[in-house]
């Protein structure tokens, strides 16, 4: 599956139609079945149970969202509230127990989830994301529950006002079943976009919670009501719901903003979070690092920031920012296997000493292989200080033997231990950090890298790593010294003129 998840197309295919597969495939078989064995007073009683519960859990979770500040588990609570109140009032107007032949029992059942669906897409608009608006997004919803309780009330004690609207398989039943899958299946694609980032099972839940909501339109709008497909329908409602609103749920209770409905994940959270979204093992690892040499941990973290920063801008989505993000991480592991006197040593380094700098991107590769990594990770750590024009290490490579995500982190590594200090020299300024980088633009690095590289460091609202600097940075030292800093570095022999 991994390969299908690194591309946008693929992940969004695979998820959307692996999920429908059963839930379609159910409503296919059941709907020539016939009418189920239910009774009127039967469906009132399933549908004011379920209405309750899932009407519970949608108060809950908005209440938890106005706690937290989280706008988009206040909108999806609201959506998940209005269908369940849509929903309870179907079931109250069914024909033959509390009232008789009615359009109200239509109307409802047939708008409930179109109306959710357009209320949860709005998780994605900027407003929903700004803790100050949460309040005014609350009173809103509110009171449309609150008039929708009360056009309930009303249609209820007077049925005969409401026209029986959308009939099954009527024209209109069509518009509102197209318009609801469409929105529906724009829910599943964000899922799906933070699903190729987290490798959550949660966030995959959401994915297939959204899409069995979408496939739930067809018996609830086309089918005829009392039949065996009809009632598969009502079922995929409430385990769309749950399926959707228990992973925002858990979100919520965890304090972390919820995700997935509204697709806006950003990768450089990935590092941020990394013991959460990147699994155990690299948490291991980072606190092996840490331990070791807590100069080099903190480095891997901002180089990663970066690469991901960068990866955006240059188009990269899901996975591959995912196996980015990955290798950013990763990228100096084998320094696990390097002295800590060498790496902590303030002066020069022998020849002996620089020897073995230079093997770590060896021993990372070797490490990543024995814990199973997959070969593209590796050969992105394994290359981080190789160069375009060949001269770089361990192996030599250049040009069309690098590819994109390789060339990322060449340049993320070099300006994060440029204007970073280091126990033998301050921090650069950003200006002399990126001179050097456009020196070497072309020749050693990627220069779309490069370019992309300068644009988001003078972008002042980018989440990307503050750049920390001593109280009186260097001025950028003469083209000697610049080379043999970069190189100190970077751990490529120094040129034999004094540094």
């Amino acid at each position: 599956m991994d390969w299908i998840l690194r591309t946008r197309l693929g992940s969004n295919l695979l998820l959307i139609a692996a999920s429908a597969a059963v839930p379609a495939a159910s409503v296919h078989f059941l709907m020539n079945e016939g009418n189920a064995p239910i009774s009127g007073a039967g469906h009132l009683f399933v549908m004011a149970v379920g209405a309750s519960v899932a009407a519970v859990a949608s108060i809950a979770l908005m209440a938890r969202g106005l706690r937290t500040r989280d706008g988009r588990a206040v909108v999806a609570g609201g959506a998940f509230a209005t269908m369940t109140l849509l929903l309870a009032i179907h079931g109250l107007a069914t024909p033959g127990v509390l009232l008789g032949p009615n359009g109200v029992v239509a109307l409802a059942g047939g708008t409930a989830l179109p109306v959710g669906a357009a209320i949860l897409s709005l998780a994605a608009l900027p407003a929903a994301r700004r803790p100050e608006n949460v309040p005014a997004i609350a009173r809103v919803l509110g009171a449309l529950l609150a008039a929708l309780a009360v056009a309930g009330v009303v249609v209820l004690l007077d049925p005969r006002a409401v026209p029986s609207l959308p009939k099954a398989g009527d024209p209109d039943a069509y518009t509102l079943g197209i318009v609801g899958l469409l929105l529906f299946l724009l829910i599943a694609q964000r899922a799906v976009r933070t699903f190729a980032l987290t490798r959550r099972t949660t966030d995959l839940l959401v994915v297939v919670g959204a899409v069995w909501l979408g496939v739930a339109l067809y018996p609830a709008l086309l089918l005829a009501p009392g039949s065996w497909g009809w009632w598969m329908g009502h079922l995929l409602e409430f385990l769309g719901v749950a399926l959707v609103g228990i992973p925002l749920a858990l979100d919520a209770r965890r304090g972390a903003p919820s995700h997935p409905t509204a697709g806006d994940l950003p990768a450089e959270r990935l590092v941020a979070e990394a013991e959460s979204f990147l699994g155990g093992e690299v948490r291991a690892l980072l606190h092996r690092l840490d331990r070791h040499d807590r100069s080099t941990e903190e480095h891997t973290r901002r180089v990663a920031t970066w690469a991901v920063a960068l990866g955006e801008s240059l188009g990269l989505r899901g996975g591959r920012l995912r196996e980015l993000a990955l290798a950013g991480i990763l990228h100096d592991i084998g320094k696990l296997s390097v002295p800590y006197a060498i790496l902590a040593k303030p002066g020069k380094l022998t020849d002996e000493e620089m020897d073995v700098i230079r093997r770590h991107p060896v021993w990372g590769d070797e490490l990543l292989a024995q814990l199973g990594h997959p070969e593209r990770i590796r050969r992105w750590v394994r290359g981080h200080h190789e160069r375009l024009d060949g001269s770089g290490y361990p192996d030599g490579l250049g040009g069309s033997c690098l590819d994109l995500e390789t060339r990322i982190l060449a340049v993320a590594d070099v300006y994060d231990a440029l204007v970073s200090p280091r126990v033998y020299r301050g921090a650069w300024e950003r200006e002399d950090a990126l001179a050097l980088l456009r020196d070497g633009a072309g020749t050693l690095f990627d220069g779309r890298c490069v370019a992309e590289l300068e644009l988001l460091t003078a972008a002042p609202t980018r989440h990307v790593p503050a750049t920390p600097g001593p109280e009186h940075p260097p001025s950028l030292p003469p083209s000697g010294r610049t080379e043999n800093t970069e190189n100190r570095a970077h751990g490529r022999p120094p040129h034999r003129r004094a540094a």
